[in-house]
């Protein structure tokens, strides 16, 4: 008898996560001798625990297909809940939801602390005696999932949009900037990225020739306020004008910071942003130009815009999609699509796939060889690596009446069978 499918989405939106949704219900919608009703968890593992199942398969078929340019996961939803290895009822529940809707696939999409979900799902399944294919699609706009040698994977769907996003922006920052320095001589812009500089690092697109009073500084970068200051006013000096892409992560001392369900510290429910503390030390301390520093906080925008949003990304997100149905068509569970860059100058790309268990225990840094000498730059081969990724055109937007045209998944639930629950990390 054919087994029904479950996809979830978790952890932080992206422009492109849809895409990669679409890829795998396409996939598996077009084999139907292999799977059969295709559900999603409406707004991750919490939908499934609360069996809360959107039925994908009884959607219009426009729809689906709008969901690659739909951003930040408004189709099925995403969440923060993680199912912590103590939480025992909760495994115990999935489990029991599989069992009472006939799941056979179940796909997980995002990033390392999803991949140990789905891993740890995956094993539980088998010790229950269910016959469960568990696979997972990567998911992060930070690039932080696989390992600093980028053999796990080499990049993740989301960060391609998210680099372009500020190789633009920071173009036309440069624009403003250039304009008005004789009043606003410096300004501040924060860029996305706890521990890891992916983010930030992309600043360098707008400019890789080096034209721009431009610096970055990263988490990694480890540079203090006092020195940032004087590497800024060392760039008044000389262009009279600077600009500075600072990391969330940047340490600036106490921003009353708050976290979220993960763990993670979220920058933009914190007391002060990281923009605010760097402009307050620099008029504090003084410029050496007339005029203040501005600053510039851009908070989610920078992973549901999808006017920004790369044409690579958007496509391989979707491959992805398609590989991890793939695996799962051939009976492999426990694995995750993975994309790997071919050698050669010429930007291409295969997919194959790779342990849940070995993404799940892997951590990325940025690479220490890709910061310049200075601190607050980066080198050319990190340019080299991440240009590709941002494509070369607009992306195909539809448009109705002058506004977007997202795709609209109707609540067209699954019927419940089981009692009501709260998942344990709700009580």
């Amino acid at each position: 008898m054919k087994k029904n499918v479950i996809v979830a989405q978790s952890g932080g939106p992206s422009p492109v996560i849809n895409s990669t949704l679409r890829g795998i219900f396409d996939f598996c919608h077009s084999m139907p001798d292999i799977f059969g009703d295709i559900y999603a968890g409406f707004h991750g593992i919490e939908g499934v625990l609360k069996e809360e199942l959107i039925n994908l398969s009884a959607q219009k078929e426009e729809e689906i297909q709008y969901l690659s340019f739909t951003p930040a996961a408004g189709g099925i939803g995403t969440c923060r809940y993680k199912l912590r290895s103590s939480q025992l009822e909760d495994f115990n529940r999935v489990i029991d939801v599989f069992k009472a809707h006939n799941i056979g696939y179940f796909f997980y999409i995002g990033g390392n602390d999803s991949m140990d979900t789905a891993n740890k799902v995956a094993k539980l399944a088998v010790e229950k005696g269910l016959d469960l294919i568990g696979v997972g699609g990567p998911k992060t706009i930070d690039n932080d999932v696989g390992d600093s040698e980028f053999k796990i994977i080499d990049h993740t769907p989301g960060y391609g949009s998210v680099a372009r996003y500020w190789a633009l922006n920071v173009q036309n920052a440069n624009e403003e900037n250039e304009g008005s320095y004789p009043a606003d001589p410096v300004l501040v812009l924060q860029a996305m990225g706890r521990k890891i500089g992916f983010i930030p690092a992309a600043a360098r697109l707008a400019d890789p020739k080096r034209e721009m009073p431009l610096q970055i500084y990263m988490t990694e970068s480890k540079v203090t306020l006092p020195e940032l200051a004087d590497n800024v006013n060392d760039e008044l000096r000389k262009s009279k004008r600077c600009i500075v892409v600072v990391s969330e992560g940047f340490d600036v001392g106490d921003i009353g910071a708050r976290k979220d369900n993960f763990g993670h510290i979220a920058f933009g429910a914190s007391q002060i942003s990281v923009t605010q503390a760097v402009v307050n030390y620099l008029n504090e301390h003084g410029l050496k130009a007339k005029g203040l520093a501005r600053g510039d906080t851009p908070g989610t925008d920078q992973r549901r815009n999808m006017i920004y949003a790369s044409t690579v990304d958007i496509e391989e997100a979707y491959k992805l999609g398609q590989e991890a149905a793939l695996i799962a068509s051939r009976g492999e569970s426990g694995y995750m699509s993975t994309i790997l860059r071919n050698a050669g100058p010429i930007y291409s790309v295969r997919y194959d796939k790779v342990p849940l268990e070995v993404v799940a225990n892997s951590e990325r840094f940025f690479p220490e060889s890709w910061i310049s000498p200075n601190r607050f730059d980066v080198t050319d081969d990190f340019i080299n690596y991440a240009r590709p990724l941002i494509g070369e055109n607009w992306p195909a937007i539809p448009l109705v009446n002058g506004i977007q045209r997202y795709a609209r998944i109707e609540p067209i639930f699954v019927p419940q069978i089981l009692p009501s629950y709260i998942p344990q990390g709700l009580r």
